[in-house]
This record gives structure tokens, C-alpha cells and sequence, in this order.
């Protein structure tokens, strides 16, 4: 706990616009990103089709379109960033490793790796003083 606090205190005294900005871009991007697939399920189940064969593919499925609807709300807000980052790691790596195991789309690829990158420096920054996070925070 103690360095989640180092960490907080850390960020909220190196705090700047474009990283608020860019934190928001991340959650717009994941809640499309959700939409797209709950609306497209084929597309989702032809992204998965190298695992489907494997145990709790078809969970996998469902895990993903609603934690990327979700997850992108709650980061855009600044709400449980850490959280939800954590959630999404493993559907990163996931969408990375796709790559490799099926047809490799190069621009999925790079995509998937930016992602990756951009919330793991949101797991360790947060959310930042321009956020929801920070807000309740200052409430007590």
C-alpha cells in the first residue's frame, strides 16, 4: 500500500494536461474497441479462431468486449485506473500473442503493442489530478 502511495503522490505533483489527455484517448479507444466487438461478434470470434479449440476460449470471448466497454468508461473517468489496466493487461498479451499464433496483421500487431505500452505506463502513473480518482480522494 505504501507505494501505491509513493506512486499517487508522485504523479499528482507531475501532473500535466496531455498525460490527462492521453489517459482519456486510452479509455475512448478501449470503449470503442468494446462496442466494436459486441456489435461484430463475428469479427471477434474469426480475431479468436486460433483458440477456440483450447479450454475457456469461448469465456475468453466473453471477457473481452464487455472489460474493454467497461474498462475504457472507468480509465477515460480517471475511476480504478490501476484496476482496470490490470484487467486489460492479459486481453493485450492475448491479442499480441494472436498475432503470432494465427495470421500475423501487422497493423493489429502494432496496435496491440502501443496499447500494451500506454497502459503499462498507466498502471504504474494512474490516474492523475484531473481525474475521478483524485477527486473522491480530496473529498475526505
Amino acid at each position: 500500500m505504501g507505494t501505491i502511495k509513493t506512486l499517487n503522490k508522485w504523479a499528482n505533483a507531475h501532473t500535466y494536461l496531455p498525460l490527462d489527455l492521453l489517459r482519456i484517448a486510452l479509455g475512448v479507444f478501449l470503449f470503442i474497441k468494446g462496442i466494436s466487438f459486441m456489435s461484430d461478434s463475428a469479427m471477434l470470434m474469426e480475431l479468436f479462431k486460433p483458440i477456440q479449440n483450447l479450454a475457456g476460449g469461448m469465456m475468453v470471448i466473453h471477457y473481452v468486449a464487455p472489460a474493454h466497454f467497461i474498462g475504457g468508461i472507468l480509465i477515460a473517468f480517471g475511476l480504478l485506473t490501476r484496476w482496470v489496466v490490470i484487467a486489460q493487461l492479459p486481453i493485450l498479451i492475448g491479442a499480441i500473442a494472436i498475432n503470432f499464433a494465427g495470421e500475423m496483421n501487422t497493423n493489429n500487431l502494432i496496435l496491440a503493442i502501443v496499447i500494451l505500452l500506454v497502459c503499462g505506463f498507466f498502471l504504474f502513473y494512474g490516474s492523475g489530478k484531473n481525474s475521478l480518482d483524485y477527486y473522491f480522494k480530496m473529498q475526505k
